[in-house]
Parts: C-alpha cells; structure tokens; sequence
C-alpha cells in the first residue's frame, strides 16, 4: 500500500512541475519570447494545454477575474502541496 501511496506523491510532484512549466511557457508566449508557429512550441503548448486544463478549468470558474492574472495554477499547486501534506503526515504513516 506504501508503494502506491509513493507513486501518487510522485505523479502529484511530476504535475507540479508540468504546472510551471504551462505557466512559464504561457508567459514566453505572451511576451513574444517564443512563436507558437514553430512546430515543437506548438505541440508542447497543446500537450500542456491539454494535461492542465480540464483541472484548472473548474478553479477559474470559482476565482474573480483580476484583468489578465490568471491565479489558477497557484491555487492548483497549494491544493496540490496540501493533498501532498495530508498524505504524508495523516495517511503515509498508518499504512502497514
């Protein structure tokens, strides 16, 4: 049970970082730092697109519209090192 409880930490950090990676690459996008006509942007924009969105979606439909900050990822990203601390520290500990 240990092992499964170590898997979904790890796949819960992995999203972490994919979380920061869509953000930082939304940013490049949008200060014109990178083109979204090269091919390689475009396919890894739409791979993160598609592994981040229907997650982040139901978080903007709750959160007030601030212009253009989008504070979804960091809300999904403390849900996550919540969810994270819960498992370590309640669940982890009482697994045989």
């Amino acid at each position: 049970m240990r092992a499964i409880l170590d898997v979904i930490l790890i796949i819960l950090q992995l999203y972490v970082w994919v979380l920061i990676a869509a953000a930082v690459l939304s940013w490049l996008v949008a200060f014109n730092v990178v083109n979204m006509h090269n091919q390689f942007v475009r396919s890894v924009g739409e791979f993160l697109y598609r592994i981040t969105e229907p997650v982040l979606a139901p978080i903007r439909s709750v959160l007030p519209s601030l212009g253009g900050l989008d504070l979804s990822p960091m809300v999904l990203i403390l849900l996550i090192f919540f969810i994270e601390r819960v498992i370590g520290l309640y669940i982890y500990p009482y697994v045989f």
